[in-house]
C-alpha cells in the first residue's frame, strides 16, 4: 500500500459518494488508476461495503448505552448462543468479546430509558448464559468517527 492508496482510503472514509473523477482530483491520480486501486483494495479486503450513516437522534434512538456483560458459562455453545442473540438485536450497534473482568462490551441505542430497560430486563438478562450486566449511559458524544487512521 503506497501513499496514493492511503489518500484514497482517507478520502473515501470522508465521503464514499465521490465520483472517480473527483476522487482522482483529490488524491492526484488519474481516474482509471483510482478505479483500479479501489478494486484492488476491495479484493484485498481493505475496503469493505459502502454505507450511509444515520443520525440516531433523528430516528428516535438518542439514548446511547455502554453495556458490559458477564457470562455464567464460557463454553463454546454458550458463547455461540449469546453471539447469535447479539446478531439478531438491531439495538446492539457494536459488540466486543473482551479480556478482563467482563466478557462482552457493547453499545446499545434506544429511544429512551424505558425502552432500554425493557430490552435489558426482558431480552438480555433473560438469556440463559448471562450472569450479570452493568449499564453506563452516555451523557453526550464527545467524539465519534468511523474513519480508521491510515
Amino acid at each position: 500500500m503506497d501513499e496514493v492508496d492511503r489518500k484514497i482510503l482517507r478520502a473515501l472514509q470522508d465521503d464514499a459518494s465521490l465520483s472517480h473523477a473527483a476522487l482522482a482530483e483529490r488524491v492526484g491520480a488519474a481516474p482509471t488508476s483510482c478505479w483500479r486501486r479501489i478494486r484492488a483494495l476491495e479484493a484485498a479486503g481493505v475496503l469493505l461495503r459502502q454505507v450511509r450513516l444515520v443520525d440516531p437522534e433523528s430516528v428516535g434512538r438518542g439514548v446511547n448505552v455502554m453495556l458490559q456483560v458477564r457470562m455464567k458459562s464460557h463454553s463454546m455453545d454458550a458463547r455461540r448462543d449469546f453471539e447469535a442473540f447479539v446478531e439478531r438485536r438491531p439495538e446492539i450497534m457494536e459488540c466486543y468479546s473482551m479480556s478482563g473482568e467482563w466478557d462482552y462490551l457493547m453499545r446499545v441505542v434506544a429511544a429512551d430509558v424505558t425502552a432500554y430497560e425493557r430490552f435489558l430486563m426482558r431480552e438480555l438478562l433473560n438469556q440463559p448464559n448471562v450472569a450479570t450486566s452493568a449499564s453506563h449511559f452516555a451523557l453526550s458524544r464527545v467524539k465519534y468517527t468511523t474513519a480508521v487512521p491510515v
